[in-house]
């Protein structure tokens, strides 16, 4: 049970919380929406990470995420400078912006199994004690 929680863990959770800030009081973009990051993912040697994000508040097309993405990966060398500055490592890794579909495909997965049991329970597929 040494090492549980890697280095690379804690600098993707230390980005993902510095990120969060730098996105919402730096970037200025009018066409950015509310956006949330749900987990960094780091390589090993520190060169790459990838910072997966859902966009909140919009109907989920694709455009409004292909444009949120795209926001986001153009501001990426700007993102990762602030970064440098305020996690103080000696190589920042370079960002790359993708779309997380888990919690929208978890929410329709819920409404799914939310729509069987009031099925069920009409059917009067209840409890048969």
């Amino acid at each position: 049970m040494a090492k549980e929680y890697s280095r690379t863990q804690r600098i993707g959770d230390q980005m993902q919380r510095e990120l969060a800030l730098l996105i919402q009081r730096e970037i200025k973009d009018p066409r950015l929406g509310l956006v949330t990051i749900t987990g960094v993912d780091v390589a090993r040697d520190l060169s790459h990470a990838k910072v997966f994000i859902t966009v909140m508040g919009q109907d989920d097309n694709a455009e409004v995420i292909k444009q949120n993405t795209s926001i986001l990966n153009d501001a990426a060398g700007f993102l990762r400078m602030q970064l440098g500055k305020a996690m103080k490592l000696r190589t920042v890794p370079q960002l790359h912006f993708t779309y997380d579909a888990s919690i929208r495909r978890g929410a329709e997965l819920s409404a799914l199994i939310e729509r069987a049991v009031a099925e069920d329970r009409r059917h009067g597929g209840g409890s048969e004690e």
